[in-house]
């Protein structure tokens, strides 16, 4: 009998599309002699579909063996749809509820891993102002902190209402944006380098947290670093392994592969980097990465040599298996 995979896709986030995508990447690869792929829908309000219908969370999951979680964002990455799918006593792929709640943090983020000697970027955390006085926090923010310098939402990913800043008048504007996303924003110090990340896959080719190659990610020309539109549009050049040292690549691989673990996270996860002069600088960790044709991960997959439907077995075999 063939197991009742539910794969989740869709959601009420910025990352809906993307989500859409992974989601049919899933459902397409799935090997189906072994697995029985049931797409569920959820709206951009949070509404659950199943063939087309709506219907309550538990009515959705019905007959289901497993969820394989490609959500993206909030809902499906910050410990929410994991509460639900713990109520409804459903296993599925990805961290935890507490562990993706931490690793959606970017500020909390940062925290836990400072006892792994992980760099970071010097940053401060600004919390939510009225439009009146977002002026005045600009212009103290201007004066006390080296420019350029980088503003982003405390939650969310995919490079959502994030702007690097260079001059006053675009500070202002920064906040602004990265308001619109979240309640408080990250404002960091604009590190200077090459784009990298790394993906780690739990009990994985004999290794209990197997770091793939470090990706090389050269946005094009016209962005100043890897945001929205570098990322889905195809025009950056994603080079695996990349064009790192020998000890620039360990570094990569072994920062990865303790933030993974220091987090508490759960089956895969994918960490993104600055190789600058200074240094490897971590940035943020990302519990469900895009799984799409063109995401990063899957393209790291296939330089170890590792087909795509091989590790979405693994996956949910290490969910089913609770491990």
């Amino acid at each position: 009998m063939r197991t009742v995979v539910a794969v989740l896709r869709g959601g009420p986030s910025s990352e809906y599309e993307v989500s859409l995508r992974s989601g049919a990447s899933v459902l397409q690869e799935l090997d189906k002699e072994k697995y029985a792929p049931e797409d569920i829908f959820i709206s951009r309000s949070g509404e659950w579909h199943r063939h087309g219908l709506p219907v309550t969370p538990g009515r959705a999951l019905q007959g289901t063996d497993i969820v394989f979680n490609a959500l993206h964002g909030h809902y499906g990455e910050d410990g929410t749809v994991q509460r639900l799918l713990d109520t409804l006593g459903v296993p599925y792929t990805g961290s935890g509820a507490f562990a993706s709640a931490l690793a959606f943090n970017k500020e909390r983020t940062k925290e836990a891993v400072a006892p792994f000697n992980v760099k970071v970027a010097r940053h401060i955390t600004v919390k939510k102002l009225d439009p009146d006085a977002t002026g005045a926090k600009a212009l103290e923010l201007f004066r006390s902190f080296p420019m350029p310098a980088i503003v982003k939402p405390v939650v969310g990913g995919s490079s959502v209402g994030t702007t690097v800043v260079r001059d006053f008048p675009s500070l202002s504007e920064a906040l602004t944006l990265g308001f619109a996303h979240a309640p408080k924003v990250l404002f960091e110090e604009f590190i200077r380098g090459r784009e990298a990340t790394v993906g780690v896959i739990d009990h994985f080719r004999g290794e209990k947290t197997y770091p793939l190659l470090p990706v090389e990610i050269i946005p094009p020309p016209e962005s100043t670093f890897f945001d929205y539109g570098a990322k889905y549009s195809g025009a950056s050049a994603e080079i695996c392994p990349g064009n790192f040292s020998s000890e620039e690549k360990q570094l990569l691989m072994n920062t990865a592969r303790a933030v993974h673990e220091g987090l508490g996270l759960s089956h895969y996860s994918r960490s993104d980097f600055i190789v600058s002069k200074r240094g490897v600088y971590f940035l943020e960790t990302n519990t469900l990465p895009g799984l799409t044709s063109q995401s990063l991960l899957p393209k790291a997959l296939r330089a170890v040599g590792s087909k795509f439907s091989d590790f979405l077995d693994h996956v949910i075999t290490l969910a089913r298996r609770k491990v």
